[in-house]
């Protein structure tokens, strides 16, 4: 009897403290500036979850060092569910195995809420690249002389990340040029200054068009954008490389808050409208996980990046 008297008071607590939340608005800090997909989902999701609690949900563009500025704003925050940050995979999981010192463990001080969103990486070429499929691709890229380029977003990014695990399974040896940022090195790749490169499926314009070939998709799943493509895992079963972005609060934000909020998003994540405008935000797809599915999500990666890190010897300073 004592324990199911325990169990209805926390119940109670809990019930009372997500009833008192929120009072006032919601910030919703977004690690790049205005426009991009990251942005556009933290607006499509906000909006949405200010219907949902009854409180503005404001978007504020905090970019910079690679997204630690945001993500240390939102682990400083008051740990009470007014600070939240809609932050990427790679912020949390590779950013700490890239930088020598970092304000926030994203580990320890953070608390996560809910996924939100994920998308695939595309492998893609310049037309100018014989080979017409992926396993065309491998074979060229072992023979090529000389070696093949591939651009990324940078030194240490997921772009990276991606072509060294695949050049890690395929043994094939491609040299690596970093640009400042996707839109650059996707530039660059469509100029011919590299032969392939990995992008999100916000590529699809320049490859519908015919200024990228594209070959394969990282997912564990074909994707909805290129359905004709083929996995990777196809060829390299385990190799799965899937962006995503994920809603954080501060460490210490009380456990009603938490799962009260992670209730209303993946709520508003369900219903068709927001899928639409998501996906319109460059071939986003909603993703919708219970908080254990997520938390063993952010340690897989966590490990999984950190080994390629390790490997790789990228460092940033």
């Amino acid at each position: 009897m004592n324990r199911l008297v325990v169990l209805i008071f926390a119940t109670l607590v809990s019930l009372h403290a997500w009833a008192q939340y929120p009072v006032r608005p919601i910030k919703l800090i977004v690690p790049i500036p205005p426009g991009g997909a990251p942005d556009i989902s933290a607006r499509v999701v906000g909006q949405r979850l200010a219907e949902l609690v009854g409180q503005p949900v404001v978007v504020e563009n905090r970019p910079g060092s690679n997204g630690n500025i945001a993500m240390d704003l939102v682990a400083k925050s008051q740990p009470d569910g007014y600070t939240l940050g809609l932050l990427a995979d790679s912020m949390i999981t590779i950013n700490p195995h890239l930088y020598k010192e970092m304000q926030t463990d994203p580990l320890k001080d953070l608390a996560p809420v809910a996924s939100v969103v994920s998308n695939q990486w595309v492998l893609s070429v310049n037309p100018s690249v014989p080979a017409k499929n992926f396993k065309e691709f491998i074979e060229y890229a072992r023979s090529a002389s000389p070696r093949l380029a591939y651009a990324s977003g940078g030194n240490g990014s997921i772009h990276q990340l991606a072509m060294e695990m695949l050049k890690q399974r395929a043994g094939i040896d491609l040299v690596h040029v970093p640009y400042k940022g996707g839109s650059p090195a996707t530039t660059a790749t469509v100029a011919g200054e590299v032969a392939a490169m990995f992008s999100g499926t916000s590529s699809a314009p320049q490859i519908k068009a015919g200024r990228l070939r594209a070959l394969a998709v990282t997912g564990h799943h074909r994707s909805d954008v290129f359905p004709d493509l083929p996995t990777i895992a196809e060829f390299y079963p385990g190799y799965e490389v899937t962006i995503w972005l994920g809603l954080f609060a501060a460490a210490g934000t009380p456990e009603p808050v938490l799962t009260g909020l992670h209730t209303e998003v993946n709520k508003l994540l369900a219903e068709e409208e927001t899928r639409k405008k998501l996906n319109a935000a460059g071939g986003l797809e909603p993703y919708i996980s219970t908080p254990a599915e997520f938390a063993d999500l952010i340690r897989r990666d966590y490990d999984k990046y950190g080994k390629v890190v390790k490997a790789v010897g990228v460092k940033v300073d």
